[in-house]
């Protein structure tokens, strides 16, 4: 599991992006969030939990939960 904060949540169209305590922005879409996490009221600054993923555009944050 790695750690990092959530750093832009673009509303309208369902994703966002992870900054990892790794420094590197990972992507994740809405349906990579855990029930916990209700991503209408997600807004950036929050702390996260995730997986990184491979996906056929790079690495990507799945399984995210808040920390």
């Amino acid at each position: 599991m790695a750690t990092g904060r959530v750093k832009k949540v673009v509303s309208d169209r369902g994703f966002g992006f992870i900054t990892g305590e790794d420094g590197k922005d990972y992507f994740f879409h809405r349906d990579s969030l855990d029930a916990s996490i209700d991503f209408d009221r997600l807004v950036g600054g929050e702390n996260v939990t995730f997986e990184i993923e491979a996906s056929p555009r790079g690495p990507r944050a799945g399984k995210v939960r808040s920390a």
